[in-house]
């Protein structure tokens, strides 16, 4: 006869949030806990913490409204682990965390939670910005403050590029005109050019095309396109065009390493012209 007794081992909690905390506790526990749990430090879960996010992401992208709810779930259990490890060292708490994040969202919405008034979007996204700019520089601990505190630099390089040129045009380091943008974009492929033809080292090359992709980022910004998931759409879009060059090669018997440059490129071609949206 099965035993009917209360597992002590599991969670009591009843609220989902308290369970997932204690959840996290005891796979946390010095003792009794799982190893590899135990191990972990901020640094070692940051990296998952950001795939979450993608895989967030990609759920959104592809309107898959379960996987969205697993990954959100992924993503909660990233915050909770964190607030975990912090606890521990007796810095902050999952609880501290919550608090916070709402005292931010009421300090930032004087127009929902107090007496201001801000007519549209656009007014609430310049109030919202000026709110941020008054949290950094009360931030500032030496020094005065800059426009560009506050954008992480662990941020996607692309992201972080657009990050940064956004808070400078705040003040007024920008282009107004895209078409400026195109110029540089071609300076930067010019002196790319000439690295090329005198051989450069890789240093130099890093260089070069650092400063070409930045304007390129810059570029996506001035047309508001966002570099990042413009990217994503065009690695999307590549994925599918080889995979097809894949799967005509092989109902030819034969795989890519057996087709020749010019074999495989017109059937990226052909794949290319069978797309939705594409002129016969």
């Amino acid at each position: 006869m099965p035993d009917s007794r209360p597992d002590s081992r599991m969670p009591k909690a009843t609220r989902p949030i308290d369970r997932l905390i204690e959840v996290m506790a005891r796979l946390r526990d010095p003792n009794t806990g799982c190893p590899w749990d135990r191990e972990q430090d901020f640094a070692s879960i940051a990296p998952y913490t950001i795939e979450e996010a993608y895989e967030v992401a990609d759920a959104i992208e592809r309107a898959d409204m379960p996987a969205l709810k697993e990954e959100l779930g992924d993503l909660l259990l990233q915050v909770v682990y964190h607030a975990q490890m912090a606890q521990e060292q007796s810095a902050f708490d999952f609880e501290a965390v919550a608090a916070g994040i709402a005292d931010k969202m009421v300090r930032r919405h004087p127009h929902v939670f107090g007496e201001d008034t801000i007519a549209n979007a656009a007014g609430q996204t310049s109030a919202w910005e000026q709110h941020k700019a008054a949290e950094r520089a009360a931030k500032a601990k030496t020094g005065p403050s800059s426009a560009l505190d506050g954008v992480a630099a662990a941020l996607p390089a692309l992201m972080r590029a657009e990050k940064l040129q956004k808070r400078a045009s705040r003040v007024g380091f920008d282009w107004n005109d895209p078409s400026l943008v195109l110029d540089k974009l071609d300076e930067e492929i010019a002196e790319l050019k000439v690295e090329m033809a005198q051989g450069a080292p890789p240093d130099r090359m890093t260089d070069e095309i650092g400063d070409m992709l930045f304007v390129v980022a810059n570029l996506a910004r001035h047309f508001k396109v966002d570099p990042e998931a413009a990217l994503r759409q065009a690695n999307a879009k590549f994925e599918l065009r080889f995979r097809q060059i894949e799967t005509r090669l092989a109902a030819q018997g034969r795989t890519a390493e057996q087709a020749s440059l010019e074999e495989m490129e017109a059937l990226w071609q052909e794949a290319k012209s069978q797309e939705p949206g594409r002129k016969a």
